[in-house]
């Protein structure tokens, strides 16, 4: 059994006896023409197929103490494979998930409908995940209300919860492609950090990174990446990358590598002089104290929500002491996200946090930073953690951190 039955099997055992479940993997979206945007497969269809081709279809089944799985694949695609490649045979298809039942997607349809009759199904899975009222309709909430019109006894369930909950622990093959997209992550930093001189535009800082994970077969990054000189740095969602480093700034770059669908994310802050002035290491030390913090207090049973708590008293104490802010509120004013979001298959992956306590095998980022605009100082260190039986693994921390490493590390490069 390869690891996608494995999965599979995970949710037909959360499902309800008398009860299917439909995923879609989606289509790229048309540019313009004939030109797509790259595909990038749907994660819990992946989750539980492997299968990475678009316009593919899984359906599976628990009805009377029998589990059952079927995939639906597009048809040969004829002379059109000269053009873009041949689609996936049925023995392709069955190799890369393990599932024995496939067929085309051209007869889904009738195939469902004829099941959920001869079987008298009464709950359907399907994936209604939305979180924006204006954006257009996914394959599975038109598949939902195609339902309801043709099956309206069929109670409708939403699949992602449960996604949400299986993904969160992850396996073993799934952290060796973290580790993987990590280390590959870590060699762009470094190749960053060597190359950055004072008069460089962001992009150009940028591209060292974006060298280093094409020459290691990285294809696609685990997000757009930030690369943030100076003032930019106090935007968290900085993504234009096309000013200058002036001497004096320090760069904030938030960027991971993707390895096989999984991700790494990683942030760190440096001077593109090479040298902290003494108020800028002296923020990037609190940054880094607060993640240590947060660090050492990551082990299973400790609530999600605790960690930015842990970070916002230390916070308030230090920058109480720098006189920035003189209540809890006021931390706000430099701090405005969360310290942390779980890791995987997405870079925010699925899952619960409001009321979630820490469990082994998630992998979170520990993300503090401070953003100090009056000064030109936005910091963040990000590392990826993995959680274990009594505390948690730094996955990342072959990453240099610390002041001193980041300015020796640079001093042995090629500045000016």
């Amino acid at each position: 059994m390869n690891c996608f039955e494995n999965n599979c099997n995970k949710l037909l055992e959360r499902m309800e006896d008398g009860s299917v479940a439909v995923l879609f993997n989606g289509r790229a979206p048309y540019k313009r023409g004939d030109e797509q945007y790259p595909f990038s497969p749907d994660r819990n269809f992946y989750y539980v197929t492997g299968i990475e081709r678009e316009a593919c279809i899984f359906f599976c089944a628990k009805q009377g103490g029998i589990d059952k799985a079927y995939l639906y694949i597009p048809r040969d695609n004829g002379d059109l494979a000269k053009w873009v490649g041949a689609n996936m045979t049925v023995a392709e298809a069955k190799e890369i998930s393990g599932i024995e039942d496939v067929f085309f997607i051209d007869e889904f349809r009738e195939n469902f409908a004829a099941f959920i009759f001869k079987n008298n199904i009464l709950k359907l899975y399907v994936d209604l995940e939305n979180q924006d009222w204006t954006a257009s309709s996914s394959d599975g909430l038109a598949f939902a209300n195609e339902v309801k019109g043709q099956f309206p006894a069929l109670e409708l369930v939403d699949v992602y919860p449960i996604f949400g909950d299986l993904r969160l622990l992850k396996d073993a093959w799934e952290l060796t492609r973290m580790r993987r997209a990590m280390d590959i992550t870590r060699l762009g930093f470094l190749e960053m950090m060597k190359n950055a001189k004072p008069g460089m535009k962001e992009y150009e800082i940028e591209a060292h990174f974006d060298f280093v994970l094409t020459k290691n077969g990285v294809r696609q990054k685990a997000f757009q990446s930030i690369a943030a000189a100076g003032k930019n740095g106090t935007i968290l969602h900085y993504v234009n990358n096309d000013d200058i480093a002036a001497d004096g700034d320090l760069v904030l770059v938030d960027a991971g590598a993707q390895v096989d669908w999984y991700n790494a994310d990683i942030t760190r802050t440096f001077p593109v002089n090479g040298k902290f002035s003494p108020k800028q290491a002296q923020v990037y030390n609190i940054v880094l104290a607060g993640q240590q913090k947060v660090i050492d207090a990551i082990k299973p049973g400790i609530a999600f929500t605790r960690l930015n708590e842990i970070l916002k008293e230390h916070y308030l104490e230090e920058l109480r002491r720098m006189g920035l802010v003189k209540e809890m509120e006021d931390v706000t004013r430099y701090y405005y996200h969360g310290v942390s979001h779980y890791l995987g298959a997405e870079t925010h992956d699925i899952g619960r946090y409001i009321d979630r306590q820490l469990q082994p095998g998630m992998v979170l980022t520990v993300e503090p930073g401070l953003y100090i605009e009056e000064w030109e100082i936005g910091i963040r260190i990000e590392d990826d953690v993995l959680v274990t039986e009594d505390g948690c693994e730094i996955m990342t921390k072959e990453m240099i951190r610390t002041v001193d490493e980041i300015e020796a590390f640079m001093a042995r490069g090629n500045r000016i």
